[in-house]
């Protein structure tokens, strides 16, 4: 299939095509031309690039891979500004991009918006190639800007002449965890002093585990193990070159399509060997998330939003408790003014949200990449998707960081919660175990 590809970008028609479409647009104007590729079910992660950046998201369960490869556009941003920021770009790039189907930008960023880390706070792009497989029928879209579609076609076939090496590796022994595991403990015992005393009724405590390789950890082989282990979650990654960023999410934070919106209100959580998913604690705590989603999207809302029963959601041997939110979008909404009338909901933050924000920061809160932040897609009409990024691993060569949360409420179990982060760990720790033996799909 990728060679075919190769073969199709290196076809004297292809310009052509996109001076068509770039027919009077301005030099800087988005071109995307969108090519079908005939019958083929891949993941497509065999062609994950070995230097270029690279964004990819799959829903394994309805057979929808995504593979977006280099950037023909880009947008960071940072601050309380960042996603009306993001939204002017996208607007822009929407309305002046020449096309023949429906293309995406690709959309990340961070849980708070001052953080520096090794990823942009935030960042928007087009990917210069963006591969497709849906139901086993598969496509491509190329973008470019217009002023450039003499250069582009090299452009994209340099983009996939080096695909990523799949080393093998294994994992070094981790160091003593006993103080950190202490230490978290006494930040639990700390939070439900304050919860106690009425200072807030919910904080989400983080905590992180740093793990070495002998090698190279190949993005791949981690994806790959993550879309046999999370059938039905978000499989997700970033990657800029020097880091990768990759995680599985049970957990959309809000959809827009055709004017619906839909967003999941997910909290509690159950692990084999742990008290009852229907637990009061875990009941409350579910509820203060549905209670903040529906008062959060009611501004947006052409009507109070309404939110469904609450059910199981089950990731791989963690489940928790969800309500489904929907409502219908007021004129003029978009997908980034949901996004930020949301982010960040109790289930990642805590309840009431300014008060959990203070606390996490006066007591030294921190999250690397975009560990519950956000993770998503959206359509040159507008449309999109965003998840929570949850269960991921921060990579950089032969290190990487895991990250896993836990929501503490009056009646919480500090070493309960230290046994839930545990199980969110498990998550990446089996991809991780699992992944050499995987087969990777090949394309050719």
């Amino acid at each position: 299939m990728i060679g075919a590809l190769r073969q199709r970008l290196a076809s004297p028609q292809l310009p052509g095509q996109l001076r068509e479409l770039a027919a009077n647009a301005t030099a800087a104007a988005p071109v995307s031309l969108t090519l079908d590729l005939g019958q083929c079910a891949t993941d497509w992660l065999t062609a994950l690039p070995a230097g270029a950046p690279f964004w990819y998201q799959a829903r394994p369960a309805v057979g929808h891979y995504q593979l977006g490869i280099g950037h023909a556009f880009q947008v960071a941003s940072a601050g309380a500004n960042r996603f009306a920021a993001l939204d002017n770009a996208f607007f822009g790039l929407a309305r002046h991009r020449r096309r023949n189907a429906t293309p995406l930008a690709f959309c990340g960023f961070a849980f708070d918006e001052h953080s520096q880390t090794p990823l942009p706070n935030a960042l928007l792009a087009v990917p210069a190639i963006l591969l497709e497989s849906r139901d086993g029928r598969c496509r491509v879209t190329l973008s470019t800007p217009a002023g450039k579609i003499a250069q582009a076609p090299a452009g994209w076939r340099q983009l996939l002449a080096t695909p990523a090496r799949q080393h093998d590796y294994h994992l070094l022994p981790a160091g003593d965890r006993t103080l950190a595991d202490r230490a978290w403990i006494a930040r639990v015992r700390a939070a439900l002093r304050d919860i106690a005393g009425q200072r807030l009724d919910k904080i989400v405590l983080t905590r992180s585990r740093h793990l070495q390789a002998t090698g190279p950890i190949p993005a791949g082989r981690l994806l790959g193990a993550l879309l046999d282990q999370q059938p039905n979650s978000l499989i997700y990654a970033y990657g800029n070159g020097a880091t990768v960023f990759l995680g599985a999410t049970p957990e959309r934070l809000v959809r827009l399509a055709a004017g619906r919106i839909a967003a999941d209100a997910l909290a509690g959580t159950a692990w084999p060997g742990s008290p009852v998913l229907d637990a009061p604690k875990n009941r409350h705590e579910q509820s203060l998330v549905v209670a903040a989603i529906v008062a959060a999207l009611e501004k947006c809302c052409t009507h109070p939003p309404s939110a469904g029963p609450v059910e199981v959601r089950a990731a791989g041997t963690v489940s928790h408790l969800r309500s489904l939110v929907t409502g219908c979008a007021g004129e003029g909404i978009t997908i980034f003014d949901l996004v930020r009338a949301l982010h960040p909901t109790p289930a990642v933050g805590g309840f009431p949200t300014g008060a959990a924000l203070d606390w996490l920061a006066a007591h030294g809160e921190r999250r690397s990449g975009w560990y519950s932040g956000g993770f998503g897609s959206i359509s040159a009409a507008g449309d999109g998707e965003f998840s929570v990024a949850l269960r991921s691993a921060l990579i950089a060569g032969s290190s990487l960081e895991l990250q896993a949360g836990a929501g503490i409420v009056a009646g919480s179990d500090p070493e309960q919660e230290l046994a839930e982060t545990e199980a969110k760990f498990g998550t990446l720790l089996g991809a991780l175990t699992a992944a050499p033996a995987r087969k990777p799909n090949r394309l050719g």
